[in-house]
């Protein structure tokens, strides 16, 4: 039976587990037994997990796996990805391969600009509000200088800010609207730090404009947080070839492929039911390499989705055209990325993932990951309009469902030269499997 608990963060780490096994498991020796089977034997690594966030009981592992072969401006990578599903790592390697016989990707980081906002809620005379801002705005530069100070060495900072009246929306809203350069960091503790300065020093400084009246002088902020929509923190990234060297399937034509391939990408350019999946798929590449480089694929993932319905209706993310005999497959994609501060500097694959892929800056790791989003896209099309997504994946899902069945070596060799000429589901496995067994 469940039960609630006072004071649990304050427990010792065995504790926890005690508590935890004994209330929710009728094996508790099991579930314990299966908690510290993953934690590492290095003690002083396994505090490091436990530090990352509150009430660690364990470590929970996903496969971190390798994608060659990547061209990239006339570079080659090889992308760490982190990631549970079976064909990923696969798919973007093949498509890498592919790709390098063809000139490869190119990319550029079009713009890195990050956003913050302080929200607040203002009732008085809007031209009064906009003659303090234009006061005021100096000061809260000033007043951000000992946060700003390291930043602006290395050629970030702020950019500017705006005062943006949103009252159409909800009466008496505005905001503090601030445009941040973070270079190599993320940013996120740099920019929330700055736009809480910002909030008291408009706050405090409203008190003391000559120019309010007693009631407008009480600006209520209501929060100061940056924003992960970034539509200014653009990347693209592209792959092109002649028409006549795009396929290699003997059962359909290079034109025809183009041609399907296309209309694949123009159906999930007006249809959101496919968009979302499409976009989907390019994020099962984008993620991987994300949470490899110890980054936050959460913040990455609201921001894209978010950007791929900025013209109102969601939409791909991917774009694909012939011109002149030349086909070409595209991509422009919000990334905000760091390779310095939060994870980079702490876990070890972290480290050994950047350090993979030559120390990138984080405009070099921005181009690195849409290519790894693109690549991603275009081996989940290629499946799509050729063969169907299901032969390549099934391949790939094989091994689970046979570790499902607790299948030994010899077992699995036998089920996976079967099925290189069988169709695969689940419950044809089963079915070899059991006739395996029960011929044995």
């Amino acid at each position: 039976m469940s039960a609630s608990i006072s004071g649990f963060s304050k427990l010792s780490k065995t504790k926890k587990i005690d508590w935890i096994v004994d209330t929710y498991f009728s094996n508790s020796e099991d579930a314990k037994s299966i908690l510290k089977q993953y934690w590492n034997n290095d003690v002083k690594l396994q505090q490091l997990h436990d530090e990352f966030i509150e009430n660690t009981i364990s470590n929970y592992y996903l496969p971190f796996g390798v994608a060659p072969n990547f061209l990239i401006n006339k570079k080659i990578y090889t992308i760490p990805m982190a990631i549970e599903e079976s064909s990923v790592v696969a798919a973007a390697s093949k498509a890498a391969k592919f790709w390098m016989d063809r000139g490869g990707f190119k990319t550029k980081v079009i713009s890195t600009t990050k956003i913050g906002q302080v929200h607040f809620m203002f009732y008085g005379n809007v031209d009064k509000l906009k003659k303090f801002f234009k006061t005021v705005k100096p000061k809260l530069i000033k007043d951000v200088a000992s946060i700003t100070k390291n930043m602006e060495k290395r050629g970030g900072g702020i950019i500017d800010i705006e005062l943006r009246d949103k009252t159409k929306d909800i009466n008496g809203y505005y905001q503090l609207h601030v445009s941040f350069e973070t270079l190599d960091a993320m940013g996120a503790n740099f920019i929330n730090s700055c736009l809480e300065q910002f909030a008291k020093t408009f706050k405090n400084e409203g008190l003391l404009f000559d120019g309010f009246s007693e009631e407008e002088k009480n600006i209520k902020i209501v929060m100061s947080i940056l924003s992960n929509y970034v539509p200014d923190c653009l990347v693209r990234a592209e792959v092109s070839c002649k028409v006549e060297d795009l396929n290699e399937d003997k059962n359909i034509t290079a034109e025809e492929y183009a041609s399907k391939f296309i209309q694949a990408v123009n159906i999930a350019e007006v249809e959101p039911y496919r968009a979302v999946t499409h976009n989907k798929g390019i994020m099962n590449g984008i993620d991987a390499v994300v949470l490899a480089t110890g980054n936050d694929f959460r913040a990455i993932e609201a921001g894209v989705h978010a950007y791929a319905s900025r013209h109102g209706k969601y939409s791909s993310l991917s774009h694909a055209k012939v011109e002149n005999g030349i086909f070409t497959f595209w991509m422009e994609i919000p990334l905000a990325l760091g390779t310095v501060g939060g994870l980079t500097g702490l876990h070890p694959l972290v480290k050994l993932a950047l350090e993979l892929l030559h120390h990138p800056s984080a405009k070099e790791l921005m181009q690195i990951v849409a290519v790894a989003g693109l690549a991603q896209n275009f081996a989940a099309l290629r499946s799509l309009t050729t063969t169907g997504i299901q032969e390549g994946h099934m391949k790939m899902h094989l091994m689970n469902i046979l570790n499902q069945l607790e299948a030994n070596n010899e077992e699995k060799q036998i089920i996976i030269e079967r099925f290189k000429t069988q169709a695969i589901s689940h419950s044809a496995v089963v079915d070899a499997i059991h006739n395996l067994r029960t011929k044995n």
